[in-house]
């Protein structure tokens, strides 16, 4: 049997395997029709990244993203954004004026032609068309419509006002991310919001993700569906550490400059150079990771700058006292501050395992060699202009094909004709399925309604969060996934000091005093099972403890994978090479292997030894620049393991793009996905303006230079530490801020009568809001101003997201769940509402994290076929 890839072109009968690779990329042949705005823009690049056919639906005259900035050469142009270029690399563009009758039929033949039809317009904007889901899949049944929207569209907040900044304070980000508090241990600088579109990319990639779930599942069943992810969820859902350090421990965290936020704000910080520039001397907060006081000092001794660190008392525990610590900062600020950014100091704190970093601006890892060994930047050509430009890549690597250069993004209504023309001869031919050997047995969830991933089978020896937090996802849909570790290494966020469920549970919890200097519980009793965190993150999995240094455990690990569908690992670069187990290995046991693996900066490079974590991940790939206030301040970074989240949401996208790629073919294929990329996509319109410009990036706080806006920023309400974000991007907005605020007045003031003059003018004008808003409410504001049509939201904390968000707990965004040895907590549920295949953050199991080997023996018994005296003979022996 042999079908068309392309027009004209067949498989298997007449293509080699390299031209195969090379033409089928992970979605290629998918339609996609996308309409909306910003929104859904970074959704839409992701899956023309993945080789679907985006048709980008624009109204007369451009998107309103072409409006943002910047331009090329500065000139206002709807074919010159660079914002738009970033967000549509390889799309297509037809002009329908959707107010029209005739282009609303237009709209609806290419729907029927369509495999996903990418929605982010406002909520009933095309229901009142006549274009909603149930009328689209009237013509087109097995319709995938995924909507992503600000709210979501139930719940009391669904026809609130956003932006990227409202979303990022009221989802918990900003009150994460700012810089130290004074002496005095109050805040004088705001929260900071991370800058450039933020809020859409984590929705975005979170959406990406469902698409791919639910495709897998309609190649099964032939089944389509309606998705709908929400801005404030994923948003909320974000930010590490601070939730279950409330929920668990009752602990409010503080700001602190380029590292993570914390329940106190005494850590270490980015370090000067002598040229003005920044290093992160990171430590992470993880036990066990191994001596780090030792190797800096190691390190200072080889500068010359170890001064007293040799005395024999800081061989003793003293040296975890906080004057020890600021003993070593201070050596290690005076080092660095000695010496040129460009000497490279974190190179040979990387040669003792230390994970320093450089804190770079977006555009230095564009000559960086390692990255371009990767492929993580490339040249599209742009002919009308006759001109080359540099993009951000691919997203991760492979070695079954390059991700796709272009088409350069479209101008207005390019393709309009075209698309027509080509779609309208209707729909290519349709893949069959590959049928996996396995008995695939639909599971079907407390919904009521089958798991979109039932049939899959996932061996994960994943690490941390970057990498565990991939299958946690999968577990929602359903899939059987394996946590395979060993207590000789197991993965030490099950000792993270950060979310630790007191012994007393709830109890103990809820008679806790708010706002403790020091956590009521530090789980330092030794048990790998108190960490509320690594529970959360590897929800509705199985733990099967293997101890892969023995024979006999290697052979279990062997036989699950021939009959797995994919293997996930976190560990640094070469270890499963070196463990035998690497993809020419993997492949032998089971040729339509997928295997994704996820490491700092990648394994393919010359930084592939290089130990990172999250923050300093964030610190090399330019994000933690992209934080701050204008200089001289320094960069405040984001306040977490952004990059863990992100790197996580990333690896589930690639993990689903390989199954669906899979499930068409039978082809498996090997990933090599990293944090650091995971940040480098996100820095594309940083990249082009240096690249088309020559502008370097500079730091804008909470201001809106690209998307016009003036009052933009936080600003001070009634209480300690307690922020309004405010945007107004139009006069109708101004005018709503001035009623509410009953300053009404300063319509007339020359300085602020239009929105050119409020921008020129906005220091002024955010001074004479500061004296209004700080006796207001934050909260009574925000309704106000959302009443008036005005996007506006409080920089919440995760206590009022947890307590007290009427729109989060509307949306159903945590779910209770048993843990055997914690009891009954909540855990975040995924922010994507499906209509068929409904997620359930407890997986197949319903349950929330396992506790060490908690499933050994029943997964032995039921997929490696050993009794209970084989399984007792193992385990005597140390193989378990």
């Amino acid at each position: 049997m042999s079908y068309a890839l392309h027009e004209g072109i067949t498989w298997p009968g007449d293509l080699p395997d390299k031209e195969l690779r090379e033409h089928f990329a992970f979605l290629g042949r998918l339609r996609v029709l996308e309409v909306g705005d910003e929104l859904g823009e970074y959704c839409g690049k992701v899956l023309a990244g993945l080789g679907a056919d985006v048709v980008r639906v624009e109204p007369p005259g451009g998107a309103k993203t072409r409006t943002y900035g910047p331009f090329l050469d500065d000139e206002p142009h709807p074919d010159r954004s660079l914002h738009f270029w970033h967000h549509n690399l390889g799309k297509r563009s037809i002009v329908l004026d959707l107010d029209s009758e005739t282009d609303q039929e237009r709209f609806r033949t290419l729907a029927a032609q369509a495999d996903v039809v990418l929605d982010s317009t406002p909520r009933n904007h095309l229901l009142e068309r006549g274009l909603g889901y149930d009328a689209l899949r009237q013509v087109r049944p097995d319709l995938i419509h995924a909507r992503i929207s600000p709210f979501g569209d139930i719940g009391p907040w669904r026809d609130y006002e956003g932006s990227d900044l409202v979303h990022l304070a009221l989802g918990g980000v900003m009150m994460n991310c700012g810089y130290d508090p004074d002496p005095a241990n109050g805040y004088d600088t705001p929260p900071i919001a991370p800058q450039m579109w933020q809020a859409y990319y984590i929705a975005g990639e979170m959406a990406a993700m469902s698409i791919l779930a639910a495709l897998t599942y309609r190649l099964h069943t032939g089944r389509g569906q309606a998705l709908s992810t929400s801005v404030h969820q994923a948003v909320s859902q974000n930010t590490e550490t601070d939730l279950p350090d409330w929920i668990y421990l009752k602990q409010v965290h503080r700001r602190v400059t380029c590292r993570h936020s914390t329940t106190s704000a005494r850590s270490p910080s980015i370090a000067q150079t002598k040229d003005g520039r920044y290093v992160l001397p990171y430590r992470t907060y993880v036990r066990s990771q191994g001596d780090e006081w030792d190797a800096t000092v190691e390190l200072l001794r080889t500068y010359g700058f170890e001064a007293d660190l040799d005395d024999p008392k800081y061989a003793t525990d003293y040296r975890n006292s906080d004057e020890a610590r600021d003993r070593l900062a201070h050596q290690v600020n005076l080092l660095l501050g000695q010496t040129l950014f460009e000497r490279d100091v974190w190179r040979d704190a990387q040669a003792l395992n230390l994970p320093w970093t450089p804190v770079r601006r977006p555009e230095e890892n564009a000559t960086d060699e390692h990255w371009l060994q990767r492929g993580a930047f490339f040249d599209v050509h742009h002919p009308e202009l006759d001109r080359t430009f540099l993009y951000t890549g691919g997203k991760w690597v492979t070695e079954e094909f390059e991700w796709p250069r272009g088409p350069r993004p479209p101008l207005v209504g390019e393709h309009t004709d075209e698309i027509e023309a080509e779609w309208n001869r209707g729909r290519p031919q349709q893949r069959p399925a590959y049928t996996s050997p396995r008995n695939e047995t639909t599971v079907t969830s407390p919904h009521g309604k089958p798991f979109a991933l039932s049939g899959v089978r996932v061996v994960d020896m994943s690490w941390m969060l970057a990498s565990a937090g991939a299958g946690r996802f999968l577990a929602a849909s359903g899939a059987d996934v394996i946590k395979v570790e060993h207590i000789s290494r197991p993965d030490r966020m099950r000792f993270s000091p950060l979310g630790a469920c007191p012994p007393g549970g709830r109890a103990e919890r809820d008679a806790a005093v708010d706002a403790l200097p020091t956590p009521v519980y530090t789980g330092d009793d030794g048990s790998p099972n108190r960490s509320g965190s690594f529970m959360e993150i590897n929800s509705g999995k199985r733990s099967l403890s293997l101890n892969l240094k023995h024979p006999e455990s290697r052979k279990i690990l062997e036989d699950l994978i021939r009959d797995a569908d994919m293997v996930l690992e976190g560990f640094s670069p070469g270890t499963m090479t070196r463990m035998g187990l690497g993809y020419d290995r993997l492949r032998e046991l089971n040729p339509r292997i997928i295997y994704v693996q996820q490491s700092g900066l990648g394994e393919r490079g010359s930084y592939g030894k290089v130990r990172t974590f999250g923050p300093s991940a964030q610190a090399i790939s330019g994000i933690s620049d992209m934080s701050g206030l204008p200089a001289p301040f320094p960069p405040a970074g984001i306040g977490y393991s952004y990059l863990d989240w992100f790197g996580a949401y990333n690896m589930s996208t690639a993990i689903l793009a390989a199954l669906y790629r899979r499930d068409v073919t039978g082809l498996g294929c090997h990933i090599d996905a990293s944090q650091g990329e995971t940040g480098l996509y996100l820095t594309g319109t940083a990249i082009l303006d240096k690249t088309a410009n020559g502008r370097d990036w500079a730091r804008y706080g909470n201001a809106s230079p690209y998307k016009k806006a003036a009052p933009h920023g936080a600003f001070p309400t009634r209480g300690d530490d307690r922020w309004l974000a405010l945007a107004s991007f139009t006069d109708a907005h101004w005018y709503g801020v001035t009623d509410v605020l009953g300053i009404e007045e300063l319509r007339d003031d020359h300085r602020f009568t239009r929105l050119v003059d409020r921008i020129e003018n906005a220091d002024a004008l955010h001074g004479y809001l500061a004296e209004v808003t700080r006796n207001w409410d934050g909260f009574e504001l925000m309704h106000e101003l959302q009443a008036r049509g005005v996007p506006a939201g409080v920089c919440q904390t995760a206590e009022d997201r947890h307590e007290s968000d009427p729109q989060l707990d509307a949306l159903g965004w945590q779910v209770e769940l048993e843990q055997s040895e914690l009891g009954r907590w909540p855990v975040k549920e995924h922010p994507t509402w499906f209509s068929e295949t409904p997620t359930y953050i407890g997986g197949r199991y319903g349950r929330s994290g396992p506790s060490y080997g908690e499933d050994t023996d029943q997964v032995l018994k039921e997929l490696a076929g050993l009794d209970a005296a084989r399984i007792a003979e193992l385990r005597a022996d140390g193989a378990l």
